[in-house]
């Protein structure tokens, strides 16, 4: 089971395309269109045309846009669409880089088209749009509103700005990240319970499933001597980079190099290899929507991954349903730690 396969409605998504279906937009003849942060849904599968490109950084979502037939990468530096459609984020910094790059690789004539939630920003990110281009048009739909501009000039200073805005950078804990990951500015207060309990003696293989910017993994790494190799497992592609950096300083501040793999990967598919140890801050909503069955498939991909006799340790908000989860998959099962809304919890003895 993977993310994607959790249904979350996508307004969004749906009132993206309302201008196209009403003829208010037209597609452009020569086909030349790029989506930036995609996703897959009904009025997609509809609207799409042979030879758009679809970029997305969440690999559930990227897997999902692959099996409906959808081409997934990202645009080569000098290449121009004639459409440009996005779904911004709600994170500003992020949401303002996206802006700039979708003006970047609109071509002359060409059209960016944008689609936020009215909750989530949107009269915000439609007036940075109008910083850039000048002139917008609009309509809402489904509680979200569509944007849209044809820019005879672009505010090519601004642009470089906001493209900056999202290149990685040390936040106010001294880590590595970037804006718009979880937790980005900030050490989570959840990771950090979790990291303060970890024991010195875990030792041998060692895997964080959700690694974020790499916290965790550099705790342990820092931590227990004992750690002989690390992999990192995240499903966001934009937290690799940071997630490197912070690894590789965890290592010079050990003094000793340990061997660490990074894995843009989707935890709810399972984790390939053996660990004599797991670490994990698990999600546990989509969007908005609370979603436990997130966590319960990473305690499954933990219990899958791990040796018999290794331990798994993760922290989650105290009144999320993993109790029984973990009881179904390993022999024992201990509250460590509750504080401040938040449980530790370490199991053991694998239940095969």
């Amino acid at each position: 089971m993977t993310v994607a396969a959790f249904p979350v409605a996508d307004a969004a998504l749906d009132a993206l395309f309302v201008p196209f279906q009403t003829g208010a937009l037209r597609l452009p003849p020569d086909g030349r269109v790029l989506f930036l942060r995609a996703r897959d849904g009904f009025a997609l599968r509809e609207m799409k045309q042979p030879g758009w490109l679809c970029e997305q950084s969440f690999k559930p979502f990227a897997e999902a846009l692959e099996r409906s037939g959808l081409t997934v990468g990202s645009p080569a530096t000098d290449d121009r669409f004639s459409l440009v459609l996005l779904l911004p984020p709600r994170q500003r910094d992020e949401a303002r880089a996206l802006l700039a790059r979708a003006f970047g690789a609109v071509a002359p004539g060409g059209r960016v088209v944008a689609c936020v939630p009215n909750a989530e920003g949107a009269k915000s990110i439609e007036a940075d749009m109008l910083r850039l281009a000048g002139t917008v048009g609009n309509v809402s739909k489904h509680k979200c509103r569509v944007f849209w501009a044809t820019p005879e000039t672009i505010d090519a200073a601004l642009c470089a700005d906001w493209l900056a805005l999202d290149a990685p950078r040390e936040n106010a804990a001294g880590y590595v990240s970037r804006p718009g990951l979880f937790a980005w500015d900030r050490i989570d207060t959840a990771s950090a319970l979790l990291a303060a309990q970890l024991p010195i003696e875990l030792a041998g293989r060692a895997a964080d499933l959700g690694a974020g910017y790499g916290y965790l993994g550099a705790h342990l790494l820092g931590r227990c001597p004992g750690i002989v190799s690390l992999d990192a497992f995240e499903a966001e592609a934009r937290a690799l980079e940071p997630a490197r950096a912070n690894l590789e300083a965890a290592m010079r501040a050990r003094g000793q190099a340990v061997p660490f793999r990074l894995h843009w990967h989707d935890i709810a598919a399972g984790v390939p290899g053996r660990y004599d140890a797991i670490v994990s801050n698990p999600p546990f909503h989509q969007g908005r929507a609370d979603l436990p069955e997130l966590g319960q498939a990473f305690i499954r991909a933990a219990a899958d991954a791990l040796e018999p006799n290794g331990r798994f340790w993760m922290v989650a908000n105290r009144h999320l349903p993993y109790e029984a989860s973990l009881a179904e998959r390993f022999e024992q099962v201990r509250h460590v730690a509750l504080q401040d809304g938040f449980k530790v919890i370490e199991a053991r003895g694998v239940r095969r």
